[in-house]
This record gives structure tokens, sequence and C-alpha cells, in this order.
């Protein structure tokens, strides 16, 4: 059975916080959980919070042990940019140069290991 937890609208681009994404998947959550504690990455933050929000989805269920759950999908979307269109800041000689204050989702899906 799979777990998810989301957190939708991060502000921060998806680029950034892709590397803290790459850096789990497919490990045990308690794993997990260890490298993202030490790791200096913003998106790392985030992501430890949407990791255990997910924890606590399976843990829900009785019927699963949340100590051997692997997190089976991590992934970063890109959101809408903040207030829906680009703002503009001042360039060289007159110019306008474009502000796209991105946004980002965070998805995490925890499952029970398969058993081969």
């Amino acid at each position: 059975m799979e777990f998810r937890a989301s957190h939708r609208y991060a502000k921060m681009s998806a680029r950034k916080a892709r590397p803290a994404a790459d850096l789990i998947r497919g490990l045990n959550v308690n794993r997990a959980l260890d490298l993202l504690e030490g790791h200096p990455t913003r998106g790392a933050s985030l992501f430890k919070k949407v990791l255990r929000s997910a924890i606590a989805n399976a843990g829900l269920n009785d019927e699963v042990d949340v100590n051997t759950l692997v997190v089976s999908d991590a992934r970063v979307d890109e959101g809408p940019l903040v207030h829906g269109r680009p703002r503009f800041r001042p360039g060289p000689m007159g110019r306008a140069m474009p502000l796209r204050r991105r946004t980002s989702h965070l998805r995490i899906a925890v499952s029970e290991p398969q058993l081969s």
C-alpha cells in the first residue's frame, strides 16, 4: 500500500529542490530522514517535513510497520509564479529585467518494500 504527502506552492524553484528528492528516492524512511537532517539545502528541510507527514499518514493504518517503509517516489514539479506573472526590476540603460518568483510542488510517496 502506498501513502502520500505533498507540499504545494513551496516558495522555492523546482531546480533547487530536486537534488534533495534525488537524494532520498528509494531509501528506507529512517535513512532518508537522517540524510535530510544533515543536508545543508533549504529543499532538504522542506522534504523532511513532507516525509514526516507521509510517515504519519502511514502510521494511521494499524497494519503497517512504519520502520520498514521505503520512499517509493519523491518528485518536484514546477508550480505557478507568485502573483501569476513575472515582475520587473530596473536593468541597465533603461531596460526592464523580468523577475520570475517561482514556486514548486513537492510530492513524496512511501510504501512497504516489495518482496521478491
